[in-house]
């Protein structure tokens, strides 16, 4: 996932609720302001000097802390505004000094977590901070001539009682400036942390959606592939006996009999694999339902048999010492024999066929031959192919298919066995041999 990096992002602005209770806010402030702004006047506690008159400090009172209402809506505005009207009012000595110092707090705060370009928001923070202290300079430096004789009369301790009141003020604005800069910060950095976690659970989501497409995408694939595999054969016999029925149907009954068993036989093998087929598809893992018989290699000579059935000179050669192979290389190499067998009676008009099984040092070879016809296969891009392409690639094997020297058409995938067990096997060619009719020597 592609995240913006952290200055380029932009916090977006506040939802309607946080705009409701910026609102509320503010005027709750500017209330205890007021508030405040009353028992000033009633103590008499004048901190800046002489006050203005009162519609002036009222109007300073509601010029600092009002504008929050509007603090995450417009929050460099609102600092700015808060700013200016913050050294003004202590410009005019305005008697209300504690909620305005906090408005400006919460302006400040505002500005770093809520500004939308955060390099513009730490910009103006940094020149509004820069801005307080050079007016606090101002004001220290006005007002330390006028300081009345006897203020410090009480003064006991080592420093000098101005500079310690400069440095105390000092501090304490770096306290409440420093605190105002980190928070926003802080509260920027968490939003900017919130924001990248909720991307990467969207792309999380996306990405279980996209597996889940994949696996059904998958498990079409694969029943289209099983179905190709169980019905084309059997429907292929049906049909090449079917075509041998009806030309010998009226001049040759026992032949006609002998295609219509055949027929009837491929049919009821077709509805058992697939009966077999779709209990193992709707099963789970752990159920007892049957499965396809281990040992499918072992079925070769059933399809060389049906070859022959359906009136092709049909041989079957097996090399090398036969050992027990695993499932899935077994299914797949008895497969990948079923849909060129099955190519051969559908598109080829041959006569002869040729199967050949050879148990390898670390290896096992299926290779199906015949003389028919190319040109129709070699353009064909149906499922077989690439079904045989996909069970030979699982097991990391190699396919070869396309016409051989001499004519006719050639299927040969290898399957390698990690067994080593395997490996000690020698390939020999004194294996032995089961032919099925009469053919070609093996």
């Amino acid at each position: 996932m592609t995240v913006a990096p952290r200055e380029e992002w932009r916090r977006p602005g506040p939802t309607a609720e946080q705009r409701r209770i910026d609102l509320w806010l503010g005027l709750a402030v500017t209330g205890l302001a007021l508030i405040s702004l009353t028992l000033a006047r009633s103590t008499g506690a004048f901190l800046l000097g002489p006050p203005p008159s009162g519609p002036e400090q009222l109007f300073w009172t509601v010029a600092v802390t009002l504008p929050l209402i509007w603090r995450r809506r417009w929050p460099a505005a609102t600092l700015l505004v808060v700013a200016v009207a913050f050294i003004a009012a202590q410009a005019r000595s305005a008697p209300e000094t504690q909620f305005s110092a906090w408005a400006l707090f919460c302006a400040l705060y505002t500005m770093g977590a809520w500004g939308p370009d955060h390099q513009t928001a730490r910009r103006l923070r940094i020149g509004v901070i820069a801005t307080m202290f050079a007016w606090l300079g101002i004001y220290y430096a006005v007002t330390i001539d006028h300081i009345p004789p006897g203020a410090f009369d009480g003064a006991v301790g080592p420093v000098p009682p101005v500079l310690a009141a400069m440095v105390s003020g000092v501090l304490v604005n770096v306290l409440v400036f420093g605190f105002a800069y980190f928070f926003g910060e802080t509260a920027w950095v968490a939003a900017r942390r919130e924001h990248e976690l909720c991307e990467q659970a969207e792309e999380l989501r996306r990405s279980q959606a996209e597996g889940r497409e994949r696996a059904v995408l998958g498990e079409r694939v694969r029943i289209a592939r099983e179905l190709h595999d169980v019905v084309a054969h059997h429907v292929s016999v049906m049909g090449v006996q079917a075509s041998a029925c009806r030309r010998v149907f009226d001049r040759d009954p026992g032949k006609a009999r002998t295609a219509l068993a055949a027929i009837e036989q491929s049919a009821r093998t077709a509805v058992d694999e697939l009966r077999r087929m779709l209990g193992v598809l709707r099963a789970s893992g752990d159920s007892d339902v049957e499965r396809p018989a281990p040992g499918d290699v072992e079925r070769i000579d059933e399809l060389v048999e049906r070859a022959r059935a359906a009136g092709l000179t049909a041989t079957l050669g097996v090399y090398g010492e036969p050992v027990a192979l695993p499932e899935s290389v077994s299914q797949a190499a008895y497969r990948v024999t079923q849909e060129a067998v099955t190519n051969t009676l559908k598109h080829a008009g041959a006569d002869l066929l040729d199967v050949r099984v050879r148990y390898l040092a670390r290896e096992v070879e299926v290779d199906v031959t015949d003389d028919g016809r190319t040109g129709r296969r070699a353009g064909a891009a149906g499922l077989g192919l690439i079904g045989m392409r996909e069970r030979v690639t699982a097991h990391d094997g190699e396919l070869e298919a396309g016409p051989r020297a001499g004519g006719g058409w050639r299927v040969r995938a290898r399957f390698p066995l990690a067994d080593p067990a395997i490996g000690r096997q020698r390939e020999t060619g004194d294996g032995r041999s089961l032919t099925a009719g009469a053919g070609r020597p093996s």
